[in-house]
């Protein structure tokens, strides 16, 4: 199949068909290394990964290795993970605490804020033809620290990261604040990294909200691995969100979420029946969040990602997962999981284990997920396969703007049943990132869902 002039010719957002073309084309995936992950912003990690002055963590932007690091001055810099002379890597841990970071090559050595410190026989061979401060590691356009979780974009002119997360800020905090309704207070408790055979947009596509492929978890459902199995409760986790109505959110920005609204008056819901201790603990997060959230409380997440490729699971379990891309059917995940930082160790213990099960390359859920992910992106890379378009038609026109649920106003385009209208979306800001849009655009302009919310602005 030639390729279109304009990657915009392979998403059909009105008709809801997209080109198999994006999921196996290696010239695809080139042109999103060259302009959708040098321009969005992408999660690095967590604060908590470095705690104090000298600590660093090695992440990736896109297939580049960057340096998460918290300098003496107890800031935190993202740096690419190259020195400036030969473009080794500088950083060869995943994680530690250094006062200087020396490349193994030739020795030029930075210190944690970036700065380069030295450089053998500087004066015997480089002075009066090196001005060392241009020559310091180079760090991200810019930064942001919410709640705890680090974003960073390569692009100077991107908006602020508040602005590009746009109306999804309230999914993603229920995801990062702490169960008794407290702003903020999570903490990174491990990350499992793998790699698997599929695109990587499979993984956040499917983490957009997609619930039509639950049938694909029966096995798992059966068998039950939740926090309450031991007291014979099936399934994954436990339904807390049995009389909630379900809510699936599509963003100027690409974001997409799944989540949940309880009706006016809902009860504590056991979700945790295997230890009482533990269930009881998070009845006392439940009547305080009640407490502080009023109304608000009832706002429950389940599954969303953040443009393009950091999903995250809100309550059962709770972690967020960056999909690395290594080409157009390999993708690296890192699944970084989540509790509140000032919980008892018993809690965090249990919710470790019970993670462990459900997600990351052990866990009885994603495996699944990587089956259906890894067959498809194999089964369309044929001559004949790749001439036919997937279909994304499911309930493309039954989405509402910013509808009242259960007395809550849910902002965005919400669909009120199981729809793909969030991965059409995401696509269609895609396909405007690889045509190297304007960041107006990028962000709502000229999209007829969103045209009040843009005009307004």
């Amino acid at each position: 199949m030639a390729l279109p002039n304009k990657a915009v010719d392979f998403v059909n957002w009105r008709k809801g068909e997209i080109s198999r073309e994006i999921y196996v084309s290696e010239d695809v995936y080139r042109k999103e290394l060259e302009t959708l992950f040098t321009r969005a912003w992408l999660f690095v990690g967590h604060e908590s990964q470095i705690p104090n002055p000298g600590d660093f963590f090695t992440s990736r932007m896109g297939e580049e290795s960057v340096i998460l690091v918290r300098d003496k001055a107890n800031e935190i810099h993202v740096f690419l993970n190259s020195c400036r002379h030969r473009g080794m890597k500088v950083c060869r841990y995943e994680s530690g605490n250094t006062s200087l970071f020396t490349c193994p090559y030739h020795s030029w050595t930075y210190t944690t804020d970036g700065r380069i410190r030295g450089i053998p026989l500087y004066k015997a061979l480089y002075e009066g033809n090196l001005d060392r401060d241009q020559w310091s590691l180079i760090e991200v356009a810019k930064l942001y620290n919410y709640k705890g979780t680090i974003w960073a974009t390569w692009d100077p002119e991107a908006p602020d990261f508040m602005t590009y997360l746009g109306d999804a800020k309230i999914h993603l905090d229920q995801a990062l604040d702490c169960r008794d309704g407290r702003p903020g207070g999570s903490e990174v408790i491990g990350v499992h990294k793998w790699v698997f055979p599929a695109n990587w947009k499979f993984a956040a596509e499917n983490f957009l909200g997609d619930t039509y492929h639950n049938p694909s978890h029966r096995s798992v459902d059966m068998i039950g691995i939740g926090p309450s199995a031991l007291e014979g409760v099936k399934g994954r986790r436990d339904n807390e969100l049995e009389q909630a109505q379900h809510v699936w959110c599509s963003f100027p920005a690409g974001h997409g979420v799944h989540s949940a609204v309880q009706p006016e008056g809902f009860e504590f819901t056991n979700s945790f029946k295997n230890d009482p201790e533990i269930a009881e603990y998070f009845r006392h997060c439940h009547e305080e969040r009640k407490r502080r959230l009023g109304e608000n409380s009832r706002f429950l997440p389940f599954v969303g990602t953040i443009f393009p490729n950091a999903s995250y699971h809100g309550r059962q379990p709770r972690s967020i997962c960056a999909w690395h891309p290594h080409s157009a059917n390999e993708t690296e995940a890192w699944r970084f999981f989540l509790v509140d930082a000032d919980a008892p160790t018993k809690i965090k213990d249990f919710l470790r284990n019970y993670y462990m099960r459900y997600s990351g390359p052990a866990g009885m859920t994603e495996q699944d997920d990587m089956e259906n992910w890894l067959y498809a992106t194999n089964a369309s890379m044929g001559t004949i396969a790749r001439r036919h378009n997937f279909n994304y038609a499911q309930s493309l026109n039954a989405s509402q703007r910013n509808p009242v649920v259960h007395g809550i106003e849910v902002r965005g385009d919400v669909s009120l049943q199981v729809t793909e209208h969030m991965a059409v979306g995401f696509y269609r800001r895609w396909a405007q990132h690889l045509d190297m849009e304007p960041w107006d655009v990028l962000l709502g302009k000229g999209d007829e869902r969103f045209a009040e919310d843009v005009a307004a602005e």
